[in-house]
């Protein structure tokens, strides 16, 4: 007990880049939930969704600005969201992304969660776009809430499911996957967009984790085997 009063205590000493994002995504959720009319978080998180529309007419301002939010909820513990909440705020932004900082710095931490928020979003673009094509998706999701999190996040989860140890890394790499499969909302064989968001970043954090073990395996290789005769 004590050791993790004392590992949360220097939480923010070890981790300030991790700990000052964390401060600034609890200030705006209960902003938007404690101090904004209804009809305001309406127009507010519309406007920092990364939707089709959005993305159309202003990319850097939602991207930037869906990554100030997380899309979830700190109470109704026996509901998905919460359980979504665990997952992305919890697990991937509190505990994983200061692991990474620590280990690797700020700049390489922030920058894998960027190109999961980033590349998850844009990779899921076109299956949007191909899906409402083809009736997949109402033409209304080119305009539907879109903003948080969850990509940056999911990424980190996948990085550092890969970097844990070599025997769990399976089993760390399958929850990776399988957690927005088994939250989405089917339409037949399609899942939401959502879901399509979450994979492509976790494709982009499993990249990165694979990047990394390669680099330690060539930085410390292997002694080579040497053809040893025998004395005679």
């Amino acid at each position: 007990m004590l050791r993790v009063v004392r590992g949360l205590a220097s939480y923010p000493r070890r981790s300030p880049f991790t700990t000052a994002y964390v401060v600034v995504l609890f200030a705006t959720h209960l902003w938007v939930d404690w101090f904004l009319t209804p009809p305001t978080r309406g127009r507010l998180l519309l406007a920092v969704s990364t939707n089709l529309g959005n993305l159309q007419h202003d990319p850097i301002g939602s991207l930037v600005g869906s990554a100030l939010f997380f899309d979830g909820m700190l109470t109704d513990f026996h509901s998905l969201d919460f359980a979504g909440t665990l997952i992305t705020l919890g697990a991937g932004v509190i505990v994983c992304l200061p692991w990474l900082e620590r280990r690797y710095g700020a700049p390489r931490a922030f920058g894998l969660f960027a190109a999961g928020h980033v590349g998850g979003t844009l990779l899921t673009a076109p299956v949007i776009l191909l899906a409402i094509a083809h009736g997949g998706y109402p033409d209304s999701v080119r305009h539907a809430y879109d903003f948080g999190i969850s990509y940056g996040a999911q990424a980190v989860l996948a990085t550092s499911a890969l970097l844990v140890r070599p025997i769990f890394r399976p089993f760390a790499a399958a929850a990776v996957i399988a957690w927005p499969l088994i939250g989405a909302d089917w339409s037949g064989f399609l899942p939401d967009f959502a879901t399509f968001g979450h994979l492509f970043a976790a494709a982009i954090g499993f990249g990165c984790g694979l990047t990394v073990l390669l680099r330690r395996r060539h930085s410390h290789p292997k002694p080579e085997l040497t053809n040893v005769t025998e004395a005679r």
